[in-house]
């Protein structure tokens, strides 16, 4: 059976990332009674990291796919 390349689950760590952030900066802001900064840091953090993930992550998969080398081509 093929596989589509649409039908194939792709992560998005930018939101995962965005959701630690965000309960790790609320956490951090509750322990020091500053929740205002430390909330919206956490989810700055967050976010960069997920995006920074989710960029390496397609750009192994453009470099995989441009090679002949990923599992897509294998099957047609």
């Amino acid at each position: 059976m093929q596989k589509d390349k649409k039908s194939e689950k792709q992560k998005n760590y930018m939101i995962i990332y965005m959701c630690l952030g965000m309960a790790i900066g609320t956490a951090i802001g509750v322990a020091v009674d500053n929740l205002v900064i430390y909330m919206p840091v956490g989810l700055a953090v967050g976010m960069v990291i997920g995006s920074s993930i989710d960029a390496k992550d397609r750009k192994k998969n453009k470099d995989t796919s441009e090679n002949g080398n990923n599992e897509y081509d294998k099957n047609l």
